[in-house]
């Protein structure tokens, strides 16, 4: 299993951690199922009314999607298969509240988890950045989902500038993307006791609630979001190119922090 579910269920909360630490947490096809069929259990469990989803190590939340996943792709120029589309709670149907307690490294495919939490949570030492443009990758869905949570010019700085710079945990709180920093491994504890306060409230209010904030955006989302498969699919360098460019990365210490 690629994932940990510990259930409190005396204060209704429960940790979805992504447990591939020694793969910085990436997504492969596995884990992206276990993802889908976790926020869907949570749909039927009465007992959990509110969730936090983090990543094992003090290295990473997520990195996105494994390089190593072997994902067959159709044959038409206007399609693409994305296995990442269904691994966050809303794509599932959760309206239970879900939190993000980043630590480390967020970049890529975990802008599909944090897109789909209501707020998120991290320590002084994470950094988000999206690499695709870098390895002749379309960044569709991210940008569509950091375009929901982060001012414009914010979201296309960092899904043009791929890894040649990563955007600080400070820089993220102060444009809206971190609701509340943390000192280093404190992110998760801070989490929790959001989740505990939400969990403690009448559970149909807090879900209308959540309801009530998404309704706000998601028609332009849903508009945007039916526009990411051919851009990628026009987009992407074939998976060659993309694999030499990707062999070729300059070291990680080659980015500039803001």
């Amino acid at each position: 299993m690629s994932l940990r579910v510990e259930r409190d269920r005396a204060a209704g909360v429960a940790v979805l951690t992504l447990d591939r630490p020694d793969r910085h947490n990436a997504v492969d096809l596995a884990t992206a199922a276990e993802l889908s069929a976790a926020w869907q259990e949570f749909r039927y469990d009465d007992g959990v009314r509110a969730v936090v989803v983090t990543g094992a190590g003090p290295a990473a939340f997520c990195t996105g999607i494994d390089r190593s996943a072997n994902v067959p792709q159709p044959a038409s120029p206007y399609d693409v298969e994305d296995p990442l589309v269904a691994i966050g709670p809303k794509a599932n149907g959760l309206w239970t509240p879900v939190i993000a307690a980043v630590n480390g490294m967020a970049c890529g495919g975990a802008f599909y988890l944090l897109g789909e939490a209501e707020f998120v949570i991290a320590g002084e030492h994470a950094t988000f950045f999206d690499p695709h443009t870098t390895y002749g990758m379309v960044s569709a869905y991210e940008s569509v989902y950091m375009a929901q949570r982060m001012p414009f010019g914010e979201v296309a700085r960092m899904a043009l500038m791929g890894t040649a710079e990563r955007v600080s945990a400070r820089r993220a709180y102060e444009i809206g993307l971190v609701s509340e920093l943390t000192a280093p491994g404190g992110e998760l504890d801070a989490a929790v006791r959001c989740a505990e306060t939400l969990a403690g409230y009448p559970a149909a209010a807090v879900q209308g609630t959540v309801r009530a904030l998404w309704s706000a955006k998601e028609a332009a989302r849903a508009a945007a979001l039916a526009q990411a498969p051919q851009l990628i699919a026009l987009g992407n360098l074939p998976a060659g190119a993309q694999a030499e460019l990707f062999a070729g990365r300059k070291s990680e210490k080659g980015f500039r922090l803001r």
